[in-house]
This record gives C-alpha cells, structure tokens and sequence, in this order.
C-alpha cells in the first residue's frame, strides 16, 4: 500500500512538472533579415481644445500664480520632456473643423472668442493660438502636428496657414507672423487634412472627402512639395476598409504622406462603463475591444499594400485610447475620466502591437495628453499626477526609433466565462547603443503567466527589468495618492544557460534590458 502510494505521488509531480512545463510560454527573438525602424512617432500624443486640456490643463496664463512659461505650466512640461515626446496633435479632433487659425494670432486682448459646440457648448477666448502651441513644441523638442480645417474651412485658410508657419521669405502670411512677433519660420512637417470627415469633420462619402483631399493638398504645396510636408489624410474609423481602399485607389501616392485610422477601447457607446468602478466582465469587454487594433492595423495595412507596396505611405492611427463614462459630477462634454491599471495594460498592449506593425504603422497619437479621456496627466488646480498610462509611455520610450527585432510565440488565453483572449503580449527592438529591449504585457486578471526568453541568438548575458502593476485592476494615482502606481525594479526572471525564465504576475507591463 505504501509503495503504490509513493508511486502515485512521484506520477502526480510528474504530471504536475509536465504541465508546468507546457505551461511556460516560448518566445524566440530573432535579428530581422530586413531593418525595421519604430519610428519615435508611434509614441506620439493629441491635445485637443476638449474640456480642461487646453485650457484649465496645459495652458493657464502667464499671470497664473502656478510657474509656468509663457502661459503653459511648467511641470506639465517637465512631464512630457521625460517621455521623450516625439510629436503632438492639435487642435482637435472634432474642434479642428471649426477652428479658423487666424482667430488664434496677434494681439490677445483683440481676439473673437468661439463656441466649442463640440464639447460643452463652452466659450473660448482664443487666447491659446498658433505661436502658444508652435512654441510649446519647440519647448517640447516634440514635432507639431497641426489639423487643417477642411470640414468648415477653406482651401485658401489651409494654404496661409502653412505659409504663415513654414515660409521664410517674403509674403503676406509670413509678414503677419513677424508682425506677431516670430520672425524665423517654425517649419511645421506634419499636416492633416481635415478630420473624421466620415462624421463631426463633415459627414462625407470617402469618394467626395478623397476629392476635397487632393484639392486641399494640391495648394498646401508645389508640384514636388518641396516643403516637404506630411499630408495626412483622413482616415478611417475601426473596421471601415472601404474608407482606405478608397482613399488609396483615388489619392495619387505622390499627394499622399500618411492615411490615419482611428479607434477607441469602448465597451458600448450608449453605455461606456465606470473608468474605476468595474468588475472582470467590463475589463475583459474593454480589453477584447482595445485588442481589436491587431485586425484593424493588419487589414488597412493590408489594403495600403495593394496599392503602395513599397510602403512609401504610413499608417497614421492618429487617435487611439480608452473610453468611459466621464468622472461622476463632472461635465459630460469635458470627457474626464480616471486611469487605473486597466489603462496601463491597454497601453502596452496597444503599444506592442505598433511596434509590430512598425513597416506600416509609422505616427500614433494616444487620445488625450492631459485631462480627457486616457490622459497621461490629470490636473487640480495647481496639482498634478501622473497616470498609470504616463508611466507606460515612458517604460516604453527605448523603442523609440530603435531596430524592431521580430518575435515569435503562441500566447496562453485570458478566459473568461468561455471566451478567451491572448494573455500575453510583446514586442522587442534594438537600439543605436546596442542595448535590447522586451516589454511584455500580461492581461489575465487572475493569473501569472511564464515566459521562457531564448537569450543565445542574440548574446545577451546581463538583464535588468523594471515592472508596473498594483494589488488591484481598480487601482489608480489620485491627488491624495499621487505615487499609488509607478514603475519599480522586477526581479521575477532568472537567467540560466542561455534562457531567460520570467514570471509575469496578472495585469502587469515589464520592460526587460539587456546586453
């Protein structure tokens, strides 16, 4: 009797080793036969004029007694110089095809207020315009993204906008900027061309919307374009291909410097869910919702590739981030909401993915930079925070134009009352320094997942990793607890013979190093 129940013990740790072991996911990293680089625009941001993210948020006036420069706070800035910002959108969104730029220049105390219909039905002053935005940037060391008004705008009002920023000789426009005060041009590159034209940007037919492109963009340049400007179209929303097949098929290749695509995690738009108070079915609803980039990015790439098979034309997914009902008691057209470490696993996950479709996908900007929807920053007054979403934007800044290293593995599922999700997702780059580095996300809400790492192709002998999780999905930095949530040093990995062996605990981001 008791040696058939020593045997069964050593049958049931067998079994239980075997299974441990089919339980450990490989991943295999290899050097790419053909360089990709993640361009440092995937980690871009926007900044629209919604709620409290212009106004209240980033800019609030050279008389405010909390430090700024020129109006816009100084830790905010400080904030975005850590991230490495590479470029940011403005001023919408839905605003920018009621924006008319030249209300937004000279003399402040001279300026025609507006009524954002759009969000709030609020007036503004225009008392943040062209130069205030210009030479944040330039603060930033972040490229401007400027979006033309196409939907209530004209071409003329496009084609002086450019002028007025971009040219250094004699005209009218660039006489008006240094009647203004700037005397050397700012050389803006990135320009849309109008957006969401499908809906708020005009509610037009991708076939009329890809002839009002061609024109706006034939007088934003010469025939070479010269300037060397980006023309941005607008892009599709979620799954609509024929937007893209039409754009590509009716846009000559020459006029066209990016397409955009735009989709947000959203469990139902008519009823979004609590940004902090949800349970496991809202998570994994927002979750399969956000993972839903993979198909969207593949199958609009996929079209552009028809028609441009040198990938002459990026993939602009220039809006993308969660969205949740707004903070109880605060105005629903400001779009504020909490950020928890649902959002940090979205983010990387999201992130991830870019990075994989880095032959494509070459701009992104995550939906909204300070105080709307998953902002990286939330403001009170003269406090501060950083979001959970801010400090994945900044684990993940070494990608930021380094050499993508192709990854390969089959994921363990998330399930969850019998649908099932990829638990685990990664991406690796290379960069300049030599330096390699893995983020990896896991989204099951229960349970760790291991990772084996075959280190040997690539000779990697020191490894260092730095992790964000929290005890709960719900947890977030608030003004009471502003450093509730932030990155810390991960030791759950052991390096033996060439393998790297890592436990990542539920709902948690790891960005590994390693030379």
């Amino acid at each position: 009797m008791k040696k058939n129940l020593f045997l069964l013990l050593i049958f049931t740790f067998c079994n239980q080793l075997a299974f441990s072991q089919k339980e450990s996911t490989i991943l295999s990293i290899k050097k790419a036969e053909k360089p990709t680089v993640i361009d440092k625009n995937i980690y871009g941001h926007f900044a629209e004029h919604l709620g409290r993210c212009i106004y209240g948020g980033f800019f609030v006036g050279d008389t405010s007694k909390i430090p700024n420069t020129n109006g816009v706070r100084n830790d905010i800035i400080s904030a975005l110089k850590e991230l490495k910002i590479p470029n940011l959108r403005w001023p919408g969104g839905c605003f920018a095809d009621t924006y008319h730029w030249k209300d937004g220049v000279g003399p402040k105390e001279k300026r025609p207020t507006i009524v954002n219909t759009w969000w709030g039905g609020v007036t503004e002053d225009n008392s943040f315009g062209t130069h205030d935005f210009l030479n944040l940037c330039e603060e930033l060391g972040a490229q401007p993204y400027l979006s033309g008004n196409v939907g209530s705008g004209t071409v003329q009002e496009l084609a002086d906008w450019v002028q007025y920023t971009n040219f250094s000789g004699k005209s009218p426009m660039s006489d008006l900027r240094k009647e203004n005060g700037r005397t050397e041009p700012w050389k803006v590159k990135f320009w849309g061309i109008g957006n969401e034209a499908w809906g708020c940007g005009g509610n037009m037919t991708p076939e009329y919307y890809a002839g009002e492109y061609r024109k706006f963009a034939t007088f934003m340049s010469d025939w070479e374009n010269t300037g060397g400007l980006t023309r941005i179209a607008s892009g599709a929303n979620g799954s609509d291909y024929n937007w893209t097949e039409v754009l590509m098929k009716n846009i000559p290749i020459n006029m066209l410097g990016g397409v955009g695509v735009h989709h947000y995690a959203v469990i139902n738009w008519s009823k979004k869910g609590d940004a902090v108070d949800f349970n496991e079915d809202g998570y994994f609803k927002t979750m399969t919702s956000a993972l839903k980039m993979e198909e969207y990015v593949t199958k609009h790439a996929a079209i552009m590739d028809k028609y441009d098979p040198e990938k002459k034309v990026a993939m602009m997914v220039d809006e993308w981030g969660a969205w949740y009902e707004v903070e109880k008691g605060s105005n629903p057209g400001f779009l504020y909401q909490q950020n928890t470490m649902r959002d940090a696993v979205l983010a990387g996950s999201t992130l991830n993915i870019f990075n994989n479709h880095a032959d494509r996908v070459r701009m992104a900007n995550l939906a909204q930079c300070v105080n709307v929807l998953q902002a990286v920053i939330l403001t009170d007054k003269a406090k501060m925070i950083l979001t959970p979403t801010y400090h994945i934007m900044k684990m993940y800044r070494v990608h930021q134009d380094a050499e993508l290293l192709p990854i390969d593995f089959k994921s363990p599922e998330y399930t969850y009352e019998g649908n099932t999700l990829p638990a685990i997702s990664a991406s690796a780059s290379k960069d300049k320094s030599g330096l390699v580095h893995v983020s990896l996300v896991n989204i099951d809400a229960k349970k760790e997942n291991k990772i084996e790492i075959n280190l040997a192709e690539l000779g990697l002998k020191n490894v260092t990793a730095t992790i964000l999780t929290s005890k709960k999905l719900q947890d977030y930095n608030s003004f009471d607890k502003p450093n509730a949530i932030e990155p810390k040093e991960f030791k759950g990995f052991k390096n033996s013979k060439g393998k790297l062996e890592v436990t990542i605990p539920a709902f948690s981001v790891v960005v590994l190093e390693g030379k």
